[in-house]
């Protein structure tokens, strides 16, 4: 799922592939960037913020309009991926249709498939796309004591809503919110107000997150077996490892909540 590991993991994999090089051609496939082009731009870092991408670009030229620099923004949602080849290597990720964007170095190729959000901006106004996001699990400015101020702040919110607002902390996605309620054993629906512990909860969601970085197999158990993953996630109707009470599947606020009821009563 690309959540706040998978972003963090897609943006130190498109800077290994990207950083300082120069841009020879890019391709735009959305309405919006149809007559972008970047090339001559050089890419100075490939960076996440919760689950957004930025990639930073700076002219060739001293001075001027675009001295600042541009930032690339995009966003992976459920189905976005990022893929970066070597020059004449076949793109076999994904079927070409869902390609949205395509830059190129001599040394690389970046190919976007199914990417979302896709904008280009003063690099000075990047606060206008993620300024509203809570402390990023994963980046510098992680604060927990302001995640949990958030949170709390909004005391009748069920808490996972609360913990899927990126507005509170930004990074957690359906999985890390899923595992991270049924370890602290608290039920899905109950509202921030009477949450015991709300500090532990943002901590724990820290620890897991930060777990995953560098690694493409998100898992909240320890094991990276492909069955043994995680405690709830995807496990509906399988027993939990816990107690053995069939995990339970169920949507909540537009989303699918797992969860066992007797851990999480």
């Amino acid at each position: 799922m690309p959540e706040g590991d998978t972003v963090w993991n897609t943006a130190r994999a498109l800077h290994r592939a990207l950083a300082g090089g120069r841009l020879t051609a890019t391709d735009f496939r959305v309405p919006q960037l149809a007559t972008a082009d970047l090339a001559g731009w050089t890419v100075l870092e490939s960076a996440s913020r919760g689950k957004h991408l930025l990639l930073r670009l700076r002219t060739g030229q001293p001075a001027g309009r675009d001295a600042e620099g541009l930032t690339l923004h995009s966003h992976l949602r459920m189905d976005g991926a990022w893929r970066a080849y070597a020059p004449g290597e076949r793109w076999a990720a994904r079927p070409a249709h869902l390609i949205r964007a395509v830059l190129r170095t001599a040394d690389a190729v970046a190919v976007g498939y199914h990417v979302h959000d896709l904008a280009l901006v003063p690099t000075a106004e990047e606060k206008s796309l993620v300024g509203h996001l809570g402390p990023d699990l994963l980046g510098a400015d992680w604060e927990p004591a302001e995640a949990v101020r958030r949170l709390a702040a909004h005391p009748d919110t069920e808490i996972a809503e609360a913990l899927l607002d990126q507005r509170n902390l930004a990074g957690i996605g359906n999985l890390y919110k899923c595992e991270v309620l049924f370890l602290r054993g608290v039920d899905p629906w109950k509202p921030v107000r009477e949450v015991p512990d709300l500090p532990a909860m943002v901590t724990l969601a820290h620890k897991l997150l930060s777990a995953n970085r560098g690694r493409w197999t998100q898992s909240t158990t320890g094991s990276l077996r492909k069955t043994e993953t995680t405690y709830v996630y995807g496990r509906r109707a399988q027993p939990c490892r816990r107690c053995g009470t069939p995990i339970r599947k169920v949507e909540q606020a537009d989303r699918v909540t797992y969860w066992c009821p007797s851990c999480q009563s």
